[in-house]
């Protein structure tokens, strides 16, 4: 194999991992986006179960043993 094949050679595959790499790093940044918004819904439903067993005036010492 000549030099300029070998060149060649190389170049197209630093070509695929730089396309491989952008394309790993947009499916993360895509993810962390996910995540983010997901910890938000929690955060959301956290809140929103402690108003709620506030207005029904549950109290964690009257619920029933969960084998109930």
């Amino acid at each position: 194999m000549s030099l300029e094949a070998r060149v060649t050679e190389l170049e197209s595959r630093l070509a695929f991992q730089d396309d491989t790499i952008q394309a790993l790093n947009d499916e993360l940044v895509e993810q962390q986006k996910r995540i983010e918004r997901l910890q938000l819904q929690l955060a959301a439903l956290a809140r929103r179960q402690e108003e709620l067993q506030g207005q029904v005036g549950i109290v964690e010492s009257d619920a029933p043993p969960p084998h109930y």
